[in-house]
């Protein structure tokens, strides 16, 4: 089976055996490896513009990960196995999420998963240690938009997709957006944009 890469470079460094780092909606329970699934063609689009960004974020200590569909995925999850790393969707989830929000909620749920694995790669001065996991995936989420720079319109359907697809772990809204208004300026996002994304 031919899987999608979606980075370069050193992957998840110390996970030696199936960990689930992140998984938005419900529990990861129903999760079937068995049945994962190259990815469509759109993800693969997609995939490509979040690795341009990530590209200008860590070069080539980028984590390695493969990009995988499958039906009994919750709505979108990140694996670390034995080394390699997974970012695994629902067919049906990212169809809903591009109805209401676009490439823009997309590539920001992937960029959130992504998020993950750059903080457990990548060190950043800006990355508060007090932060929760979720919320520093969040501040690499807002680094890695700032990177993409998804347009006047496209921050919004952006936000508004991570607003509306938390993990269980994450905090209130409020906390969130503070997060990744500060990942998206240390990554040379405009606060002016962020404040008017509206």
């Amino acid at each position: 089976m031919r899987t999608a890469w979606l980075l370069v470079g050193a992957l998840l460094p110390g996970c030696m055996s199936a960990e689930v780092l992140c998984v938005l909606g419900k529990a990861a329970a129903s999760y079937t490896s068995a049945q994962d699934q190259r990815p469509s063609s759109d993800a693969l689009q997609l995939a490509s513009r979040l690795n341009t960004a990530l590209k200008a974020i860590c070069a080539d200590r980028c984590p390695q990960m493969a990009l995988f569909r499958n039906p009994t995925v919750p709505n979108a999850m990140l694996i670390a196995d034995s080394g390699q790393g997974k970012l695994v969707y629902s067919p049906q989830f990212f169809a809903a999420a591009y109805e209401s929000f676009g490439d823009s909620g997309i590539l920001a749920i992937m960029a959130h998963e992504v998020g993950h694995a750059l903080d457990a790669t990548l060190g950043a001065a800006w990355i508060k240690n007090s932060w929760t996991p979720e919320l520093r995936a969040d501040a690499w989420a807002g680094c890695v938009l700032a990177r993409i720079d998804p347009g006047p319109k496209g921050l919004e359907p952006s936000l508004a997709a991570l607003a509306k697809y938390p993990s269980p772990a994450h905090p209130a809204w409020n906390a969130r957006l503070s997060v990744l208004r500060t990942g998206f300026t240390q990554c040379g996002g405009s606060a002016l944009k962020f404040e008017k994304r509206k």
